[in-house]
């Protein structure tokens, strides 16, 4: 089944705030390593695009959390699919995600990951729905605050569609 996407923000749009998150992250580590946490799949996109637009000393690492499955709807139960290879302990940790909406995961996983004692941990997120959290998690670094809307591209899917689109767009179901 086909669906309709409307785009939310262009190919170019995604890659200058790409660039914009990039340069502010190397500018506030001044010299020093990051650790990229990529939040498999979604964000899987995102993070090589940031990744090779910090101009600093990057590693990165791969955890996958899950609180989806199949649907539009998060079922609320969280389950960590893979956890990282390497130790954090004393790293510059970022963790970058495709999208926050509820903040239940994020705020399950900023906790498990602040227990394993890095240097710093923040989180980077893509995109941000605001009016759909229920957990409050500090955000540091966000792409583009938007509305309460099913959005695919750049790596996020619908039912594992629509994730190679080189834009953000609305899936109007």
């Amino acid at each position: 089944m086909e669906h309709k996407i409307r785009v939310m923000y262009t190919e170019e749009e995604v890659e200058k705030r790409v660039r914009e998150i990039a340069a502010q992250i190397t500018k506030d580590y001044n010299h020093e390593e990051v650790h990229l946490i990529c939040i498999l799949k979604g964000s899987i996109f995102f993070t090589a695009e940031l990744a090779k637009r910090i101009t600093l000393p990057v590693s990165l690492d791969f955890m996958s959390v899950s609180s989806y499955g199949n649907g539009s709807e998060s079922s609320g139960r969280i389950r960590v699919v893979k956890d990282l290879d390497e130790n954090i302990e004393g790293k510059n940790v970022i963790v970058v995600e495709d999208i926050i909406d509820s903040g239940r995961t994020l705020s399950f996983l900023l906790d498990m990951l602040s227990a394993r004692k890095p240097k710093s941990l923040k989180l980077c997120t893509l995109l941000n729905k605001p009016d759909r959290r229920v957990v409050d998690i500090p955000v540091d670094y966000i792409g583009f605050d938007i509305p309460d809307e099913f959005v695919v591209g750049y790596g996020m899917d619908y039912a594992q569609k629509y994730r190679t689109l080189p834009y953000i767009g609305v899936v109007e179901l």
